[in-house]
């Protein structure tokens, strides 16, 4: 009975089929063709046209490398990795929480830049009242600006020395291929000490109770099954998620 009921559904499916796309009133359906040529052209336009596309996919290829390095992100995802571990708590919060919560919270801190960025460079452009050449350097000053306020100066010191770049007199004359790799150091450097000042608190419970189980002879018991509800209970009391946020954005207004 279920091989006739398939079989007529095949046959009721292969009718519609055949309603589509045989001539209906003397009309038959008409089949897009996409064609796509490499050929000469007359118009050296198009030729700009088509690098400028290129530009277009090669910058949303690495589109995910430029929110990564050269915004907040990078401060907040390793914070809050190392507050993970700190807690003991394995996979919890699991890395997609962690990382949605570092994107967004990098969105309320950049909104200023890339408010500044769509007024002075992408609004203009758009309008057509500015070249991509100018565009770019507009979009370029107030993301600059941000990163030299989070940039060690000895870190970017190494790097022009390096490169033996001379120092420059403006922030336009910081080039990005210098001051991204300064920046990323500098993030990293103030994460890693964030996350010191984070583990402490934690790594002083897990000493006392450790040290309390080995007083007591209870040394075939792991410490962490103990000192893991202890650590959740002072991170709720302290209010932990509110202190450690406030700080991480309170550290990018400096």
């Amino acid at each position: 009975m279920n091989k006739r009921k398939h079989i007529l559904l095949i046959v009721i499916f292969l009718v519609f089929l055949n309603g589509i796309f045989s001539p209906a009133c003397g009309q038959s359906v008409a089949i897009p063709n996409i064609h796509i040529a490499i050929g000469e052209s007359e118009d050296p336009g198009d030729l700009a046209v088509t690098l400028k596309i290129l530009l277009l996919l090669t910058v949303l290829s690495i589109a995910p490398t430029i929110l990564i390095m050269l915004t907040s992100f990078t401060r907040m995802v390793v914070v809050f990795s190392f507050l993970r571990h700190a807690m003991g708590t394995q996979q919890m919060p699991p890395n997609q929480v962690i990382v949605s919560l570092a994107l967004f919270l990098t969105f309320f801190v950049m909104t200023p830049v890339w408010q500044e960025i769509n007024n002075n460079a992408l609004k203009p452009f758009l309008a057509k009242e500015v070249s991509y050449e100018v565009a770019l350097e507009s979009a370029a000053k107030p993301l600059k600006q941000f990163m030299l306020k989070q940039t060690r100066e000895k870190d970017l010191s190494l790097l022009m020395k390096i490169s033996k770049i001379k120092k420059p007199k403006t922030v336009s004359d910081i080039q990005l291929t210098t001051l991204i790799p300064a920046f990323v150091i500098s993030e990293l450097r103030i994460a890693f000490q964030i996350g010191f000042l984070v583990y402490i608190p934690f790594l002083i419970l897990d000493m006392v109770v450790a040290s309390v189980l080995l007083s007591m002879g209870m040394m075939m018991l792991p410490p962490i099954m103990i000192s893991l509800p202890f650590k959740l209970l002072l991170f709720v009391l302290v209010d932990g998620w509110y202190l450690i946020v406030g700080s991480l954005i309170k550290s990018f207004a400096v």
